[in-house]
């Protein structure tokens, strides 16, 4: 596939997720799922995350906050792989899940802080093993 909107997609999802799990990402893809793949690319990466009308940490931080209202908690350990890409710090984070507290209730936040700490650990863990 190839147009503006699925190239500018890519780009977008390649800046903020890394190429590793794009490329693992799209060696997953089949035709079953190729279509969801393609709209989530264009939609998502080439409309709303290339928007430049805030920055890629506002719109981490927005991200995480809404998956966590909604209960859509299998995204969140990858957006929060995303901020060491997007700017937004574990402070911003932390900032981000309280809102969710208050406004969505404060078992999801928890839940999402949760893992944000759980995958937090995991990236130190990595980023050490990295350097030994």
């Amino acid at each position: 596939m190839s147009n503006s909107r699925y190239d500018q997609g890519m780009v977008t999802r390649r800046a903020v997720l890394g190429d590793a799990h794009v490329d693992r990402a799209e060696a997953a893809k089949t035709e079953m799922d190729e279509a969801f793949q393609t709209l989530i690319t264009e939609g998502a990466w080439g409309t709303v995350w290339s928007s430049d009308a805030i920055a890629s940490r506002e719109r981490s931080m927005l991200t995480l906050a809404l998956l966590a209202a909604l209960g859509n908690f299998d995204e969140i350990p990858m957006h929060i792989r995303a901020t060491a890409r997007t700017g937004a710090s574990k402070s911003d984070v932390l900032e981000a899940f309280q809102h969710v507290a208050i406004y969505a209730g404060v078992p999801r936040a928890n839940h999402a802080l949760k893992l944000a700490k759980q995958t937090y650990a995991e990236m130190e863990s990595e980023a050490a093993a990295t350097k030994a």
